[in-house]
């Protein structure tokens, strides 16, 4: 089956290098080309590309801007981004707007075929550059939600915490602790202020979550 293609991009002679190349797959025809955004999403319309495959500098509306509108016309068209930004907030604004794939004009031509092909499958494809720019952006959002959420109570507190769950009382805490009744009463005031958390059976989900106990 022939996949339909339309290219936005407002370097003409980039859309002519492309377009040859695509159509020396005889599966791929481009069905329409476009030099700036609003022209795509109008042709996009009109042909009803199967692949559209947009760079995000483009007058009259962004690639960006372009995309959103395709996709909120045509939710099943897959939406390939070509081009030379690498910035994260271009990258993670396109993937989170819809995007199936995510290529540098500095990628090989193959690179662009497997790309409409993992689309037509369903499948994102990112080039090696940008794949590393998500997972790092990935690891750094954990990292923070991580550290925001053990922040939020402290060790002498996680040591209370731990007690509570395991169903020692007040007075095995303090006596374990060497502090007082009143100390630990305090500590646990505390603990569910914090947390918003005002009975045993939450604590205890958090505590596991956290890695303040185990199973």
């Amino acid at each position: 089956m022939e996949i339909k293609i339309l290219i936005a991009d407002d370097h003409k002679v980039f859309i002519q290098g492309l377009r040859i190349q695509l159509e020396s797959r005889k599966e791929m025809k481009v069905i329409a080309e476009a030099c700036d955004g609003l022209s795509a999403v109008n042709l996009a319309t009109i042909h009803s590309p199967q692949i559209v495959i947009l760079d995000i500098s483009m007058p009259v509306m962004n690639g960006l801007q372009a995309m959103k509108t395709i996709l909120a016309n045509a939710p099943d068209t897959k939406v390939i981004i070509l081009s030379m930004h690498s910035d994260k907030r271009f990258v993670l604004e396109a993937l989170k707007a819809g995007a199936v794939g995510y290529l540098l004009k500095e990628s090989a031509f193959e690179e662009v075929i497997q790309c409409i092909k993992s689309a037509m499958l369903n499948q994102t494809f990112l080039s090696d550059k940008i794949t590393d720019i998500v997972v790092k952006d990935y690891i750094d959002t954990a990292m923070k939600c991580e550290n925001a959420s053990s922040s939020l109570i402290s060790l002498r507190e996680q040591e209370v915490l731990q007690f509570l769950v395991e169903g020692k009382t007040t007075k095995e805490i303090a006596s374990q602790l060497k502090v007082s009744t009143k100390t630990v009463e305090a500590h646990r005031t505390h603990i569910m202020d914090k947390l918003g958390i005002y009975n045993l059976p939450e604590l205890t989900k958090y505590a596991i979550r956290e890695g303040i106990i185990n199973l």
